[in-house]
């Protein structure tokens, strides 16, 4: 049996051709190369769409930060000899060996020192330090920029590099600090994260409908227009404007001087805590307007008070302010009924209110309805501050240079003005300045004795002129 199978392999065998050695086929088939080059070709297209695919991957996880990622390490493409397509050429940024970088030094070794006999090189050798600090500025934070000193073989002394270390530091400290600052300090619109909190909360709580945008900027504030909600205390009128006092001193450094010697606020007075100051600050232009409202003095009507933001019915129609008295073109009598109008509030303000406005130009006077609206008495102050006949005199040189300019012949001077209001007969003699302010600065150092020797009570948080509602807060 195994015979005749043996025999019939053999005759199978027989019927095909001789094959021939496979090594040498493989030695003379013309493809063999082609073919491991169509695969060089093949795998090197592919390691460039990966390339590819992994630059827009670092792209986008870097985005615009400072500090970014590589995903050098990761990439496939290698640098073939003698190609002389240009996309065969490798970037050698995109590499991680740069041909034209700089090597960093040498670590010293742990003993403390290298080499033997006379070419020994401990750790505290010059040259080797220089260029140990000059690579450990790469260190340093990413907005510090230390440029190539590798690369020019630069050499810093062990002060230099820690007074640049020291700097860097600093600088780091400055920027948080200035961040920080940032966050918790009104900018030039006045809303920064707490403040826009405090505006959403009376947005979500019904007392605006919601808020329009800025119409007014000063020193100390940024007035905003709104539409009024509700309240439950009192009705809220349907445009209102939201006074915003800024919380930094910047541009009103001088702010402290109008509150600290006011006898109603002076035992509440702290100048360590800026936040605290303005929510006084706000409050006192409350009180002022209640007091100014309770004596028939045309002024915005209070609606709330939310620590630093102070919310007022608005001085217009339909979304448009009224000009102030600088910018409206009044005839010569509307002219005149306007100083009148003015001389009148003036005493009534000084009489009736006990308040000197401490601030009073045409900018802080409106004109609507042909009557003279008075704005921004947040610097209010009572005559007996140490330097309230100061401010009035002050006051009135503001009120009749203005006047004056306008052609009002029946504009008192300064020094009439001044004893129209106050009542005093304080003598002018020559118009000299000088004796006149003297006489003032008597009366207000007579008048600070007087107060003190009387103790003087403060002025308490809740009055009894019906001011509007006070909305609690806690302190930050």
């Amino acid at each position: 049996m195994s015979e005749q199978l043996a025999r019939q392999l053999d005759e199978e065998n027989r019927a095909f051709p001789a094959l021939s050695d496979p090594a040498a086929d493989l030695e003379e088939a013309p493809d063999t190369a082609s073919d491991l080059m169509l695969a060089q070709m093949l795998q090197m297209q592919f390691d460039r769409e990966f390339d590819d695919q992994l630059r827009r991957e670092e792209k986008k996880f870097n985005g615009d930060s400072k500090v970014s990622i590589s995903f050098e390490n990761y990439r496939m493409v290698h640098p073939y000899e003698g190609s002389d397509s240009s996309e065969d050429e490798v970037d050698w940024q995109d590499t991680r060996h740069d041909p034209y970088r700089a090597d960093k030094p040498q670590t010293t070794p742990r003993r403390g020192f290298s080499g033997k006999g006379k070419n020994i090189t401990t750790k505290h050798d010059e040259d080797a330090c220089g260029r140990k600090n000059t690579a450990r500025m790469d260190n340093f934070a990413p907005e510090v920029h230390v440029g190539d000193g590798l690369g020019m073989d630069l050499k810093l002394s062990n002060q230099v590099f820690n007074s640049l270390k020291q700097h860097c530091y600093s600088e780091q400290r400055r920027s948080a600090r200035l961040h920080e600052k940032k966050e918790h300090s009104t900018a030039e619109q006045a809303v920064d994260p707490r403040t826009r909190l405090l505006m959403y909360k009376m947005v979500n709580a019904g007392v605006l409908e919601n808020i329009n945008g800025c119409i007014s900027t000063g020193k100390e504030s940024v007035v905003f227009h709104a539409d009024g909600g509700s309240l439950e205390e009192q009705p809220v009128p349907e445009e209102v404007v939201l006074k915003v006092f800024k919380t930094t001193l910047n541009e009103f450094k001088n702010r402290d001087r109008y509150i600290k010697d006011d006898y109603r606020f002076k035992d509440r007075f702290s100048k360590l805590n800026p936040r605290k100051v303005i929510r006084l600050w706000a409050e006192k232009e409350m009180h002022n307007l209640g007091r100014m409202k309770k004596a028939g003095i045309p002024c915005p009507d209070v609606v709330l008070l939310k620590k630093h933001i102070l919310v007022m019915s608005f001085i217009g129609k339909e979304h448009v302010p009224a000009p102030k008295l600088k910018d409206v073109a009044l005839g010569s009598e509307e002219m005149k009924e306007a100083y009148r109008q003015v001389l009148q509030l003036m005493q009534r303000l000084y009489q009736d209110c006990n308040l000197v406005h401490a601030d009073l130009s045409e900018y802080n006077m409106l004109w609507y309805q042909g009557k003279v609206w008075l704005i921004d008495v947040s610097q209010s102050v009572e005559p007996t501050h140490p330097h309230g006949l100061e401010f009035l005199f002050r006051d009135c040189r503001n009120v009749a240079t203005f006047f004056q300019k306008r052609g009002v012949s029946e504009a008192l001077s300064v020094y009439d003005l001044f004893n129209a209001v106050t009542g005093l007969n304080i003598p002018v003699g020559a118009e000299d300045e000088a004796p006149f302010m003297a006489e003032i600065v008597a009366l207000e150092k007579r008048n600070e004795d007087h107060i003190q020797k009387r103790g003087k009570k403060t002025f308490p948080v809740t009055s009894e002129d019906g001011d509007p509602p006070l909305e609690p807060d806690s302190d930050d």
